[in-house]
């Protein structure tokens, strides 16, 4: 019997036969995550679905014992090749450990295991009468893996990211022994923060089990605007002048019009702006309507002083879910034609100038980039193409398409250091980003992190060859 059968019994004798996946047709999904290529896609030798904390920690307990390589896995959402398995290694998925662990409106707090969809989350929140801010993107996405990679998303720029509002967590560690780290109190001054360290981890450090959330009273009113100007540096260029203002967006996306057009295609819909290159979309909230309308007319004289050539208010909540499904869209109407969507994050200042180097890019290589992200935040996403781009068309595959996709991702990166910035704002850096973050990290930075994983992770079994190597 080879040592993957034997794990299969011993782990069949933990969660059940039906709980232990070994057929082609039931792991193939567990074999990639939703980075566009298949270069790193691997299939597992077997799944697994723990439905406790303590089943986790006994399949945990398993591996570490037999020396088998088990990757965590989430909603399978990830665009950084994150949760790919290694070879020869088995998935650790988390799709049972599903449910409310404790909801404490008192304490403006919600624990929950850490495979609840983030749809799920959003309406047990909501049922609180409470708000949990950070909207990653896909809501399939699980809060364990939200947390795993620290993910971000549009309204992080009043917000901020998931870390803000992560206090506690349950971690099952390479060993098998489960960690409760943080709690439902605010401060804590006591020893190392454990904490911080699991968030952004990608499951190389410990498997998030559950996750203690703090949330915030909602807000009553949001509205959304469009404002258009004649091209995408002098919308970014307003973007200081409205912070400084003391107006606070929930969010501020830039967008040219030329990559719009895709999602108007695909969803068969309007940008509400037809002049200009570009247009910023922010979003405002607030307690009440007339607190929210003042934040607009404050807002429109500094866009109408900075170049805009309109401000549009989304007259409807069926109009604003109209823009915000145009916006939302851009990553599926662009798929097709994808290599890689970058999620590159330079500091606010710098957003124009890497903008103007990805079209210099375009010139150079003769090929599309099309880009758009989060303007107030300075997290910048670029799709990196296969073929052209035309009036909101995906053509025909370029030749030496592979090479020059190469090239502009190395080009992308060592601009945005040079900026003062990093390889990746929110998706993480997985197997896409890892020899990259080696290449671009200060040495000791990196020893530091290498240090970490082998003193948590000394078998190096935790979702093996992610992050850093050891």
């Amino acid at each position: 019997m080879s040592n993957i059968e034997k794990w299969i019994e011993r782990a069949e004798s933990i969660v059940g036969s039906g709980n232990v996946l070994t057929a082609f047709e039931d792991i193939e999904f567990f074999s990639h995550d939703e980075y566009a290529m298949e270069e790193f896609a691997c299939m597992p030798a077997a799944a697994v679905r723990p439905g406790s904390e303590e089943e986790t920690a006994a399949i945990v307990r398993l591996c570490a014992e037999m020396k088998i390589p088990l990757t965590a896995r989430g909603g399978g959402t990830g665009l950084s090749a994150g949760c790919v398995p290694a070879a020869r290694g088995v998935v650790l998925s988390l799709n049972r450990l599903n449910g409310v662990v404790d909801a404490d409106p008192d304490n403006h707090t919600i624990t929950v295991q850490a495979g609840m969809a983030l749809h799920d989350l959003y309406q047990h929140v909501k049922e609180m009468n409470l708000f949990f801010p950070p909207h990653p993107g896909d809501e399939g996405a699980f809060i364990g893996g939200a947390v795993a990679a620290n993910a971000g998303g549009a309204r992080a720029v009043k917000y901020g990211t998931v870390k803000r509002y992560v206090i506690g967590l349950q971690v099952v560690l390479a060993d098998g022994r489960i960690a409760n780290l943080g709690g439902k109190f605010i401060k804590s001054s006591s020893g190392y923060n454990l904490l911080d360290l699991m968030i952004g981890s990608e499951g190389t450090l410990g498997i998030i089990t559950g996750v203690t959330i703090s949330l915030l009273p909602p807000p009553g009113v949001s509205k959304t605007l469009v404002v258009p100007f004649a091209d995408v540096a002098e919308a970014i260029s307003v973007v200081p002048k409205i912070l400084k203002a003391d107006i606070m967006p929930c969010a501020v996306e830039f967008l040219e019009h030329s990559v719009i057009r895709c999602a108007e295609r695909l969803l068969d819909r309007s940008w509400p702006a037809r002049d200009g290159a570009a247009s910023l979309m922010l979003i405002l909230d607030g307690r009440n309507e007339d607190e929210v309308l003042g934040q607009a007319e404050d807002l429109a004289a500094i866009v109408e002083a900075g170049g805009a050539l309109d401000m549009l208010l989304a007259e409807d909540d069926s109009r604003q879910a109209d823009i915000l499904e145009l916006r939302s869209m851009l990553y599926e109407a662009l798929r097709p034609g994808t290599v890689e969507l970058f999620d590159i994050c330079v500091p606010r200042s710098e957003i124009a100038g890497h903008i103007g180097f990805i079209h210099e890019l375009e010139v150079r290589y003769g090929i599309s980039l099309p880009t758009y992200g989060h303007a107030a935040d300075g997290n910048v996403h670029t799709h990196s193409l296969r073929c052209r781009l035309d009036d909101g068309i995906i053509g025909g595959d370029l030749p030496g398409w592979q090479e020059m996709h190469e090239q502009v991702r190395q080009d992308l990166f060592a601009d945005a250091v040079a900026r003062g910035g990093v390889i990746s704002g929110e998706h993480g850096i997985g197997l896409a980003k890892r020899d990259y973050l080696k290449a671009m990290s200060p040495a000791a930075n990196l020893d530091l992190m290498i240090a970490v994983k082998k003193a948590l992770d000394p078998d190096n079994i935790l979702n093996p060859g992610k992050v850093v190597l050891v």
